[in-house]
């Protein structure tokens, strides 16, 4: 492989804080929302905050953390998202399923 190329090591990875989950992007509903399917089983509306928006583009199956919300656990905010090399390696690593 070549430097650029280089296979995505796990530990390179930003991980989850205490509060984070990792989560799959199941469907777009549009006005900043998607619908997120999250590692502890449960799915969640998921907002993509402002400073994202227009600079980090989100897609369906996109593996990205989700902050679910304290005081309404249906709900969360977007914190991460993974490029396509680094999500494989996560559901590599089991990560996701």
């Amino acid at each position: 492989m070549s430097d650029n190329q280089e296979a995505t090591d796990v530990s390179d990875l930003r991980m989850p804080d205490d509060d984070e989950v990792f989560a799959e992007v199941v469907t777009m509903l549009g006005a900043n929302r998607v619908k997120v399917r999250c590692a502890d089983g449960k799915e969640r509306t998921a907002r993509i905050p402002g400073k994202m928006q227009k600079r980090i583009w989100i897609r369906e199956d996109d593996i990205v953390l989700v902050e679910p919300w304290d005081w309404q656990d249906e709900k969360a905010d977007i914190t991460w998202r993974y490029e396509k090399a680094e999500a494989e390696t996560l559901r590599e690593e089991g990560y996701m399923a």
